[in-house]
């Protein structure tokens, strides 16, 4: 794997620090910022509109950029975003902060990705992925939490300027080793790079993405309350079991990331399926504390297991526009992190209780699971015709010596 994609890996483990350290410090910006908490938590929701909005924007406006300029903008104005945030005065201008940080976080993971995929051969797609979606368990394990030390030592700002010296190693790994990205023969033309939404296989991958990530998180997102007010955990064990489950998380993406290549739909069906079982399992045995806990650690474990095989497949049904489809993952993970937790918050403001909210995601993963056996179907019946036109268009930049290039990751 070349250097360069971990480099791209560190700079996945700042953005994913910023667009998750504030569920940690919300009361301290609160009051802070003279704002109620739910006010304060309009800035997670921003970031997040400001993901699934931003990425297939950017992707388009940065069509005809050279990618590793585009990199080196994107996390300079990212880290720029971070300074804003820790300096911002009033929440206004915090809150524009964290819409131009989002931006550019969603920029950045498009075109990141691509450049990811593009130095790899097809046969490494999913290990590729899977580097950089480890720097974003990592940033659930490492980064998260001490975002929330640094909250409560030394205040909520020197979380943001934690970040954005994260962000400026980041940008010193880019400038000395990603290398330039060989202009393609012929310029990307946008009405082309659009074709790849005629294709039925990758609104089969938007929906199996939304829906896998957004039933997991669905449940995630209230497991707070659910280890303290159901399980009767004390709240100190609350950030262990956070951070359990980004041990889970970071394992998963390690293990899908080196099968999935080989295994793609295999990964893609066991995963969910094992994410809806633990749902379930959640759904039942929440109120007993060791099976909350460990149920946090698989949760985390099996939804990153399938990360990567959904990002390699929306490459492979999509690869005649790299870009584009980098930002459309990215979207997609994003209406799934911003879906789940409102479905959510529905069925406890009706009363149903925090345990609810584990059947409600795995309503989703279920939904998740027919689509993916939906798309296999397909798969196996006639390949996307967008894949097969763009080989040439999607060959890697480097291959290791003695690799073999697939046409496809099989099943």
């Amino acid at each position: 794997m070349p250097l360069a994609v971990y480099i791209l890996g560190l700079s996945v483990f700042a953005l994913g620090t910023s667009e998750f350290m504030l569920s940690g410090l919300l009361p301290a910006v609160a009051d802070d910022m003279d704002v109620t908490i739910p006010q304060a938590g309009l800035l997670i929701s921003a970031f997040a509109i400001g993901m699934v909005v931003g990425a297939p924007l950017l992707a388009v406006a940065t069509l005809r950029l050279p990618r590793r300029t585009t990199l080196i903008t994107l996390i300079s104005l990212f880290g720029l975003g971070q300074i804003a945030g820790a300096l911002a005065p009033t929440y206004a201008i915090l809150f524009a902060s964290r819409v131009v940080s989002a931006l550019a976080c969603a920029g950045f993971w498009a075109v990141g990705a691509a450049v990811a995929i593009a130095m790899v051969p097809v046969n490494q797609r999913a290990r590729a992925m899977a580097v950089m979606i480890g720097g974003l368990s990592v940033a659930n394990v490492l980064g998260v939490p001490v975002g929330a030390f640094l909250g409560d030592g030394l205040g909520w700002r020197a979380a943001f300027w934690a970040v954005g010296a994260a962000s400026a190693i980041a940008l010193v790994g880019i400038v000395t080793l990603v290398p330039p990205i060989p202009v393609p023969a012929e310029r990307p033309q946008l009405r082309r790079e659009l074709t790849i939404y005629r294709d039925r296989q990758v609104w089969l991958s938007i929906a199996i993405t939304a829906l896998a990530a957004g039933g997991v998180f669905c449940a995630f997102s209230y497991l707070s309350p659910l280890l303290t007010d159901v399980a009767g955990l004390p709240e100190g064990w609350v950030p262990g079991v956070l951070a359990l489950f980004g041990i889970g998380a970071l394992t998963g993406t390690v293990i899908g990331g080196r099968i999935a290549d080989a295994h793609l739909f295999g990964v893609l069906l066991t995963g969910i399926t094992a994410s809806t079982a633990f749902l379930a399992a959640l759904a039942v045995l929440g109120h007993i504390e060791i099976a909350a806990v460990a149920l946090s650690f698989l949760l985390g474990l099996s939804a990153f297991y399938t990360a990567p095989a959904l990002n390699a497949r929306m490459f492979n049904v999509a690869g005649a526009a790299p870009t584009l489809a980098g930002a459309t993952t990215t979207a997609a993970f994003n209406l799934g992190n911003t879906g789940g937790p409102w479905l959510g918050g529905t069925v406890i403001d009706a009363d149903l209780g925090y345990p609810a909210t584990a059947w409600a995601g795995g309503a989703m993963t279920v939904i998740a699971l027919a689509l993916t056996a939906v798309s296999l179907r397909l798969h196996r019946r006639t390949p996307s015709k967008v894949v097969a036109g763009s080989a040439a268009e999607t060959a890697p930049l480097t291959r290791p010596a003695g690799a073999s290039v697939s046409s496809a990751p099989r099943p």
